[in-house]
């Protein structure tokens, strides 16, 4: 079985799914949907599923990567939060929500291997 970093549009059971595959694996929860509001995607990432938080360089880090998200794109991004559990980012293109989301994973894996 092949663990997915993130999940994307989908159904609501198959985040139920990638949700108890995190949490059995330790790894987070990672998922991107589209906010009809604006055409853009909202992505969370929930580290309830894993025994690790994030720490104030990690919650740094990601900070600087929502700042290249919106320098690049320069679009309509929405909003953000980013606490030691939970973050989620409102306004991720198409484009780059892949690449994002990946690199939301591999963030916090590089300190919680």
């Amino acid at each position: 079985m092949v663990f997915h970093k993130y999940l994307g549009d989908s159904k609501m059971f198959e985040y139920d799914k990638h949700y108890r595959e995190c949490k059995e694996q330790n790894k987070p929860f990672i998922k991107a949907k589209i906010n009809p509001k604006h055409g853009n995607y909202y992505v969370q990432i929930d580290l309830m599923t894993c025994n690790y938080e994030l720490s104030i360089q990690e919650q740094e880090e990601i900070k600087k990567l929502v700042k290249n998200q919106v320098e690049f794109i320069q679009s309509d991004f929405q909003d953000y939060n980013i606490n030691k559990e939970l973050a989620w980012f409102d306004g991720i293109s198409h484009e780059h929500v892949d690449k994002f989301c990946k690199s939301l994973y591999d963030l916090t894996q590089k300190y919680h291997n």
